[in-house]
């Protein structure tokens, strides 16, 4: 009994000290003051602001820090005590604001912390700072779409040719640092959205929908592993109190029309949201082919193909969304938006062909329909602890429907007429969670969370045959027809850790397992592929802050693994005519593309509001897939319409793309301001039968702009692209630029907006393409219609109000590139 005495007194006594052993603490204990900075006129979160703590009575520095791209800010072992807080951003008046932290407390939060506009008259001209057209920060570029004149009457595609690295070819598709595949999400999440692909592509999304877009070059362990790069889209939305939004109408040269109408209503805890955007476009296109194929049997045919093309396009696409809280630190979103895309397509084509028998000339049409609906629904859940700053919960769900028809009829006079008809079904289904803890002390947090994509696909593709006495009889080929079923699992896992460390440093590091499940053929039991594995992909991101004021200095460096998969179409060992002269088959041997990226950042916040970002990138491929063009012998013998060309692709050894980019950013006067970008890196392809080692070139891209402000109310924008030439599997893509020039008039004191653009001024964007091997020598141009006047005018209700101006400092600063 006294043991057991002794041992209840040994337990009372050590549960009092685990008990006052915290209160002990805690009085030694530095604490942490936080708040949130806003626009003190529209309540508008101010990202990457400065702020600083500063000691009393001395005004010595006693630390600081960035805020968040939300506007949050957390300021770090702060001692018991009186102090001043300082908070700068250019644009903005300075705020000081005395603040005590008192003796025992660990945790003060300011709550909101507001800014108000800073407005400067000099010779009529009122100059409002506002956030950059791009912001360019270590890893990562955020593209302010509606300060962006150049996309007036625009695409994501037009958005996208801003940034450093990306380049667009005649196609629409978009490729950075010399890839095309890229992950495509809006407002995080899947959509369908392809690059070139099925869905709705990016040179379909109309520029009027989307409010910014981050491309994302180096992407943590946090996004999926696939692809040279995040392109995250997000559309516009409207959380001011009452009715809000904007209704405008953009006209083109050449019949073109885009209206748009966004609106937005909240009352209590509900936010409505409701979108309509369509285009009604007409493009005319130009081309021209020259090849020399070399036969089997020594015969050289020389081919010269000349094209006219009108393209008419199509799209409505309606959104619905409620936004509601549920509670002070829950929300719930759902969102509803379906898209309907109709394009006709049609070319006229000169075919003339010398042979050792003499020339031979044909003239052929060609026409393609494409006819696509997306429905895509979707819902969000957030959680957030008010006790606890950074520890956030987030679950995302959605399903992804694309029902789309492509019949393409060619003609060729004097032969044979055929007809494709493709049909596509895919269906996607996707679910993702996400949980964010902080760490003690608040110096760092943790990630972790799980996602599982499911796409199932049908289609069918068949080829018709009209005899040249009947163009109008198409009759099915059973030899050239086919239907196929592919189902695709990718479920993934993934864990990061950041931290904060002394002397400026900071770390974040990850990493993400995905798994791979591939499963398809065509019905009958041709073309089977199969594949099955499990890849990880580390991550990690060290940077630090350097120079006497937090963010006025940064070096950073990041490391990531990433993954091409081949889809099944490439892998699809089934031939798709795209013409009788053209069809493409896949490979069912082909593997994916593994790759190491790495990059290391400066970027420096310089005094008179210039900055400055710079980076050093390489990309380290393994078993790289090229996409090759051969002579078909058999099917030009027999098809009687000239030499029949075969598009594959292949797995080819390793390469080493090695690169640098650069932005500069500078106010001249108080009326106008330069931003300039460019990148110049080392391609290189990977070598094939053809050639005996890897080709390797120097690629360059450079954009210049200037932004004016001769009137209060009137902006107007300048700016010019150039991308040099580029390498291909077996050629290369020629040099092509342009000049844009556009204005915008704001009226009824900013209640309305009048925009003038004209793209392209001296019509200088002509794609050009050159292919050598051993037995095929092509010259091929293609320019599409692009020197294209647009006239926009839009009305804002509500609190809604145009974008005044782009003179304001960079917002680049912390963070680790997503």
């Amino acid at each position: 009994m006294a043991l057991v005495s002794t041992t209840h007194r040994a337990l009372l006594c050590s549960g009092l000290l685990l008990t006052l052993l915290p209160f002990g603490l805690r009085a030694q204990t530095p604490g942490t003051i936080s708040g949130k900075l806003l626009d003190h006129s529209n309540q508008q979160a101010l990202p990457f602001a400065s702020v600083v703590l500063l000691h009393l009575p001395d005004s010595a520095l006693v630390t600081g820090a960035q805020t968040t791209e939300n506007g949050t800010f957390r300021l770090e072992s702060v001692k018991p005590g009186s102090y001043v807080l300082r908070a700068t951003v250019l644009g903005y008046n300075p705020l000081r604001r005395a603040v005590a932290l008192p003796t025992g407390q660990t945790e003060l939060s300011l709550g909101v912390v507001a800014l108000r506009p800073t407005t400067t008259q000099l010779k009529g001209v009122t100059v409002t700072g506002e956030r950059e057209t791009v912001q360019n920060d270590l890893g990562k570029r955020v593209i302010n779409v509606e300060k962006d004149l150049s996309t007036v009457g625009g695409t994501a595609v037009n958005v996208l040719q801003n940034v450093p690295s990306v380049a667009v070819d005649a196609n629409g598709t978009v490729s950075l640092r010399g890839s095309s595949n890229l992950t495509i999400l809006i407002d995080g999440k899947p959509a369908g959205t392809t690059n070139g692909g099925p869905g709705p592509r990016l040179d379909q999304l109309p520029a009027s929908r989307i409010a910014q877009v981050e491309v994302i070059t180096n992407p943590s362990a946090k996004y999926d592993a696939s692809g040279a790069g995040v392109i995250n889209i997000i559309t516009k939305k409207d959380r001011k109190d009452g009715f809000n939004g904007q209704v405008g109408l953009v006209v083109g040269t050449g019949q073109k029309y885009a209206p748009t109408l966004n609106l937005s209503r909240r009352q209590g805890p509900a936010t409505w949201n409701m979108g309509y955007n369509s285009r009604l476009t007409r493009f005319t296109s130009t081309s021209e082919d020259v090849q020399t194929a070399v036969l089997p049997s020594g015969e050289t045919v020389r081919t010269s193909q000349q094209g006219r093309g009108r393209d008419l396009d199509q799209d409505h696409s309606l959104r619905l969304g409620l936004d509601y809280e549920l509670s002070p630190q829950q929300s719930l979103s759902v969102s509803v938006d379906g898209t309907w895309e109709k394009e006709q397509d049609s070319d006229t084509q000169l075919l003339l062909q010398d042979t050792a028998e003499g020339r031979r000339q044909q003239l052929g049409t060609q026409r393609v329909d494409v006819d696509v609906f997306v429905l895509n629904a979707s819902a969000s859940y957030r959680r957030t602890w008010a006790e606890q700053k950074g520890r956030e919960l987030s679950a995302d769900a959605g399903w992804v429907r694309v029902d789309a028809t492509v019949p393409v009829t060619q003609t060729l006079q004097g032969g044979p007429s055929q007809r494709q008809e493709f049909a596509v079904g895919p269906n996607m289904f996707f679910g993702k969670i996400d949980y964010e803890h902080p760490l003690a002390g608040g110096k760092g947090k943790v990630e972790a969370g799980a996602k599982l994509q499911f796409a199932d696909n049908t289609g069918t593709g068949d080829q018709l045959q009209a005899p040249a006495d009947r163009p109008t009889e198409f009759v099915r080929n059973p030899a050239r027809a086919l239907a196929y079923d592919f189902q695709e699992l990718l479920p993934a896992a993934y864990f990061t850790y950041q931290r904060s460390l002394s002397q400026g440093y900071s770390l974040q590091t990850g990493l993400r397992a995905e798994y791979t499940n591939l499963h398809g053929a065509v019905r009958g039991g041709q073309g089977r592929v199969d594949l099955d594995y499990l890849s990880l992909f580390p991550s990690a991101t060290i940077a630090r802050d350097l120079g006497e004021k937090p963010g006025e200095q940064r070096i950073q460096a990041s490391y990531a693994r990433r993954i091409d998969r081949p889809n099944f179409m490439e892998q699809l060992p089934f031939p798709l005519y795209h013409d009788p002269r053209n069809y493409r088959i896949g490979n069912p041997a082909l593997r994916a593309e593994f790759s190491h990226n790495v990059e290391l950042g400066y970027q420096a916040n310089l005094k008179g509001g210039a900055a400055l970002t710079g980076t050093l990138f390489g990309r380290f491929s393994q078993d790289v897939i090229q996409r090759l063009r051969a002579v078909d012998t058999l099917a030009t013998r027999l098809g009687n319409v000239g030499v029949v060309t075969a598009e594959s692709y292949r797995n080819f050894g390793r390469t080493a793309n090695l690169g640098a980019e650069a932005t500069w950013n500078q106010p001249l006067t108080k009326w106008w301001r330069v931003a300039a970008s460019g990148s110049l890196f080392r391609s290189e392809v990977a070598s094939n039968a053809d050639l005996a080692n890897n080709r390797h070139a120097l690629t360059g891209t450079a954009r210049l702009t200037s932004n004016f402000t001769p009137r209060p109310t009137l902006d107007v924008q300048l700016s010019g692209w150039w991308r040099s030439a580029s390498l291909t599997a077996q050629g290369r893509q020629l040099a092509v630029g342009a000049l844009e020039v556009a204005l915008r008039q704001r009226l009824f004191q900013d209640r309305a907006a009048l925009t003038l653009r004209v793209s392209d001024v001296l019509n200088t964007d002509k794609r050009r393409s050159e292919i050598s091997t051993a037995n095929l020598d092509l010259r091929a141009w293609h320019k599409n219609e692009t020197r294209v006047g647009w006239l926009g005018f839009t009305w804002y209700i509500g609190a809604t109000k145009p974008g005044k101006r782009i003179e304001s400092a960079p917002q680049g600063g912390g963070g680790f590139g997503g």
